[in-house]
C-alpha cells in the first residue's frame, strides 16, 4: 500500500499549486480519497475529500472556492488544485485512502496515508 504526494513547493500570496497523489491501484479505485494538512505547531486538519467515482467532493471552509479536489482513476491519482493562496494555507500536506467509498472530514475514516508534501505560501 503507497501514497506518494507530490508537487508541493514555494509560492508567492494570491499563486497556484496543483498536489498530486499517485496511488497503488488496488488500494485507491473503489475508495474514496482525502487532503489533509499541517502547519507548523498545529494539529492536522482536513482540507478536501472526494468519493471513489469522482463525486461527493467536500472542503474545510477555509479552503472553499479556492481549492479543487479531483481524480483520475484510470492514473490511479487524485489532484489537489489550489489558487489564491495565503500565507496561512503553509503546511505539509497528506494525502490519504478512506476506508470506505467516501472520504469526509474524519481522521478515523481514512487508513492508509502518503508522506507529505510542504507547500510554502510567501506574503
Amino acid at each position: 500500500v503507497q501514497l506518494q504526494a507530490s508537487g508541493g513547493g514555494f509560492v508567492q500570496a494570491g499563486g497556484s499549486l496543483r498536489l498530486s497523489c499517485a496511488a497503488s491501484r488496488r488500494t485507491s479505485s473503489n475508495n474514496g480519497m482525502g487532503w489533509f494538512r499541517q502547519a507548523p505547531g498545529k494539529e492536522r486538519e482536513f482540507v478536501a475529500s472526494i468519493g471513489w467515482n469522482g463525486g461527493s467532493p467536500s472542503y474545510a471552509d477555509s479552503v472553499k472556492g479556492r481549492f479543487a479536489i479531483s481524480r483520475d482513476r484510470a492514473k490511479a491519482t487524485v489532484y489537489l488544485q489550489m489558487n489564491s493562496l495565503k500565507p496561512e494555507d503553509t503546511a505539509v500536506y497528506y494525502c490519504a485512502s478512506a476506508r470506505s467509498a467516501y472520504g469526509g472530514p474524519y481522521e478515523s475514516s481514512y487508513n492508509y496515508w502518503g508522506q507529505g508534501t510542504q507547500v510554502t505560501v510567501s506574503s
